[in-house]
């Protein structure tokens, strides 16, 4: 028997069609997941765990609000001190700046009676004995000398500042601070004294035996009186020889190591004539005169 041919499932020709969003698939994606999968995983977590990370949060506000708070008083605090702070420097100032002055008029007076006695004691002295008394004033620093001599200068390094914190000069250590201390100006006073100078002076102060150089906090001072930089000496001597005898000796090269080694600026120069005044006062603890017999006084 002969059967038909069987014949195949029909297969379509067409095509499948597109959804019609499909070229919209980033708007579909953003309506069909609108939360994102991290927002999402903690809306899923338990309240529990949501309260901790909550409170957490609590805390931090907390923390932060009460270090503003802290900073805002501080700052609040500081404001409202400064003027006083600024008034109690300005007094302080105004007292240095009179207590100056009334030293300055002091040192006056002793000039002018220093001069009115020397007139007196020259008047009653014969020759013979003003021309001693002269002598033991220029050697013990109580006259006026002129003569040639040395000019040295000594300051402190150029970037050096003079305020009160940074660049304060430490108590210990070398001059690494570029500032020249009590102890540097000892060594060049002392220097020039063993190059052979005859009569020394810093800053118009006539150095004595009995003459200290002291610190005070950044300033040097020197028979009480305070001095600023910069420091200029001047010494009575043979000009060229003290200059030579000065910068070849100890002191003159340890100078010369403080301003290449730490900034220390230095000149000297050879002058003809210098003048420098008489010591501001000389105060004898222990010396006494000589009697007449050539003995001590008891």
């Amino acid at each position: 028997m002969c059967g038909m041919p069987q014949q195949g499932p029909e297969r379509s020709n067409a095509r499948t069609r597109p959804r019609p969003d499909a070229s919209m698939s980033l708007l579909t994606e953003i309506m069909e997941h609108s939360l994102d999968d991290g927002y999402a995983e903690a809306a899923r977590r338990p309240d529990g765990a949501r309260g901790h990370r909550a409170g957490a949060r609590l805390l931090a506000a907390v923390g932060l609000a009460v270090a503003a708070l802290i900073v805002t008083v501080a700052a609040t605090e500081a404001h409202d001190a400064a003027p006083t702070i600024a008034k109690e420097r300005d007094d302080l100032i105004e007292r240095v700046d009179a207590e100056t002055d009334q030293a300055d008029d002091l040192h006056d007076e002793v000039d002018a009676l220093r001069d009115d006695l020397d007139a007196r004691r020259a008047k009653a002295l014969d020759n013979r004995g003003a021309a001693a008394l002269d002598r033991l004033g220029l050697l013990s620093g109580a006259t006026a000398v002129e003569g040639p001599g040395i000019k040295l200068v000594v300051d402190d390094a150029a970037d050096t500042s003079s305020g009160s914190g940074d660049g304060a000069r430490q108590s210990t250590g070398f001059s690494d601070t570029g500032r020249l201390r009590d102890r540097d100006l000892q060594r060049v006073v002392n220097g020039l004294w063993a190059a052979g100078a005859e009569a020394v002076s810093v800053n118009g102060q006539r150095l004595t035996a009995l003459s200290a150089i002291r610190a005070a906090g950044d300033a040097i001072v020197v028979d009480n009186r305070p001095l600023a930089p910069p420091y200029t000496l001047l010494a009575v001597g043979r000009g060229k020889d003290l200059s030579d005898a000065f910068q070849n000796g100890a002191d003159g090269q340890y100078l010369y190591v403080l301003q290449e080694n730490y900034g220390i600026r230095t000149r000297i120069s050879v002058q003809d004539n210098v003048t420098l005044p008489a010591a501001a006062g000389l105060t004898v603890r222990n010396a006494q005169p000589v009697s007449p017999a050539g003995k001590g006084t008891p």
